[in-house]
């Protein structure tokens, strides 16, 4: 149900509220770029920070522009198992195709906690629930024996995981199935995620190269490895540079330069450093990118 390449947006903004002329920008270009599918409101789109006026300001305008024609993941995970649910309801009333539920964090959950957490989500809508693993942003890991538990709930259907543990997603396809989606969160490691019997990705990266992106899906597809390895090695410079800072700090640096989107991103999170931009800019032009 949901593969391949999907863009984890990064939310446009004034000093005032959200850039929505921008972001209808970014979506439409998302579309001509080939993606298969696009995620607002994620920790890329400072979910952290948005009202949830916002969140469903921004869903709202990514079905209107996206349903149909590629997937829509909505981020609408929190701490709080209440706030979750009343998220992801709004999620669903709004049309989003899915949701994406980040590990509860700083409550560091049991095991027992955290598949109650989502179990609880997962029974109180309708929607295909897609889990996320970050423990370098949660400090909290979804352990193998949880995922397992939490895959034979009927509607989550598959996790996002950015740990960039092969041997791990390994073993969550041999013990998940091959119903469940397993999504990489690590855009560095994707082609190999892939290797391993990934499905997808859900990229920050492709917010600046969707069609690069979705080039590597396309060619991993129909067995072009070598084409795939070729962008794969032409990409790790950008994958790099765009957590050298905290994400998405790096993401919304980048779309200023390209003339994107405007440089405002919420405190805590503050603008790029001038040395990092200066090798961001870089890294764009080494790529062809065409700079604002």
């Amino acid at each position: 149900m949901f593969q391949g390449v999907l863009t984890a947006l990064v939310t446009p903004m004034h000093n005032d509220g959200l850039d929505m002329a921008s972001f209808e920008k970014c979506l439409d270009r998302q579309l001509a770029g080939g993606v298969h599918g696009v995620v607002p409101c994620g920790t890329t789109g400072e979910s952290a920070t948005l009202t949830m006026e916002e969140q469903a300001q921004l869903i709202r305008q990514t079905v209107a522009t996206c349903k149909g024609k590629v997937k829509v993941v909505a981020g609408s995970g929190t701490n709080s198992t209440a706030e979750t649910i009343q998220l992801t309801r709004q999620a669903q009333e709004l049309g989003a195709d899915a949701a994406l539920l980040i590990t509860p964090y700083y409550n560091k959950p049991t095991p027992e906690g955290l598949f109650r957490h989502f179990q609880a989500v997962a029974q109180a809508v309708d929607l295909p629930i897609i889990l996320y693993n970050v423990p370098g942003r949660t400090v909290t890991e979804l352990s193998l024996d949880t995922v397992a538990r939490l895959a034979e709930v009927p509607n989550i259907v598959g996790i996002k995981d950015a740990s960039a543990n092969m041997e791990r997603i390994s073993w969550l396809r041999k013990r998940c199935g091959k119903e469940f989606t397993l999504l990489s969160g690590d855009d560095a490691t994707f082609l190999p995620f892939l290797s391993v019997g990934g499905d997808g990705v859900i990229s920050v990266s492709s917010n600046l190269v969707p069609e690069k992106m979705a080039a590597i899906w396309s060619s991993w597809q129909s067995g072009q490895w070598q084409a795939a390895l070729t962008v794969h090695e032409q990409l790790l410079e950008i994958h790099k540079l765009l957590f050298c800072e905290t994400n998405p700090i790096p993401a919304k640096a980048a779309m200023h330069l390209m003339g994107l989107c405007g440089p405002e991103i919420r405190l805590p999170l503050v603008v790029m450093s001038d040395a990092n931009e200066k090798l961001l800019r870089q890294a764009l032009v080494n790529l062809s990118l065409p700079l604002g």
